[in-house]
């Protein structure tokens, strides 16, 4: 079964996103994926899509969080795509 790719929007002195980044590193003790990270502001693009949602969560595509990442909400979306 193919790991499901779970997609962190960031940006640098953010600490609402470093907080996220703890949380999905914890998360991935007990769930396998994939973590792509990607700084919104190396591209226009992003940063007009996410300026004020960041930190994002997406897994396979689909978003499941931004703001305040938690870990319940983050494992129940890897459950179901597993």
């Amino acid at each position: 079964m193919k790991q499901p790719e779970l997609v962190f929007y960031t940006r640098s002195r953010c600490p609402l996103c470093d907080k996220a980044k703890d949380v999905i590193i914890e998360v991935k003790k007990e769930y396998d994926f994939n973590l792509i990270e990607k700084d919104i502001d190396e591209s226009d693009e992003l940063t007009e899509k996410y300026g004020l949602m960041i930190p994002v969560v997406e897994i396979d595509g689909i978003e499941v969080q931004f703001g305040h990442i938690d870990p319940i909400t983050l494992g129940e979306a890897l459950t179901e795509k597993n």
